[in-house]
């Protein structure tokens, strides 16, 4: 029985592998699916934000919001725009040490470009905002097409403890 190296415990002192570093408590990836509706929209917001208080994510009140309002304007998106295609969606969460990244995936094909903003309108400037406040938090959002011809668009920030900011 060959087990690769697996579950063979705590290596003796000067054996060459160091094992690496435990992540954090808080550290991990979260996905869940959502029916493509307009309810959908504040279930994942508070998911997201029930998610991050019971990891103990150190994110001030301020990331928390921002990362909500970005879940709020990619889930409406894909409620508004890729229903048709698209009757479920995926929201993804991943913490990693030093940042956060939220994620909404659909498999409707098109993908989608901020718009100018344009002050007579009354939508379409979900992305703007969610591009906006991405920045404004050091962070970044980018859309990828998925295996399955759908797309992701996904915000990352960057986590500053609520007592550093």
């Amino acid at each position: 029985m060959d087990d690769h190296g697996r579950g063979d415990g705590p290596r003796p002192a000067g054996s060459g592998a160091e094992r690496p570093p435990d992540p954090l408590p808080y550290e991990g990836v979260w996905r869940f699916t959502a029916a493509a509706v307009d309810a959908s929209v504040p279930q994942a917001r508070h998911a997201v934000r029930d998610l991050l208080l019971r990891q103990g994510v150190p994110v001030s009140d301020d990331l928390v919001h921002g990362l909500l309002l970005i879940v709020s304007e990619l889930v409406t998106n894909a409620v508004r725009h890729a229903a048709l295609l698209s009757p479920v969606l995926a929201v993804e969460v991943a913490v990693g040490a030093e940042w956060v990244r939220v994620s909404v995936e659909d498999n409707h094909p098109y993908r989608p470009t901020a718009l100018e903003a344009d002050h007579g309108r009354t939508g379409g400037r979900g992305l703007l905002l969610v591009r906006e406040v991405a920045r404004e938090a050091g962070g970044v959002v980018d859309v990828e097409h998925t295996a399955s011809g759908g797309k992701v668009i996904w915000a990352a920030l960057p986590l500053k403890p609520a007592s550093l900011t």
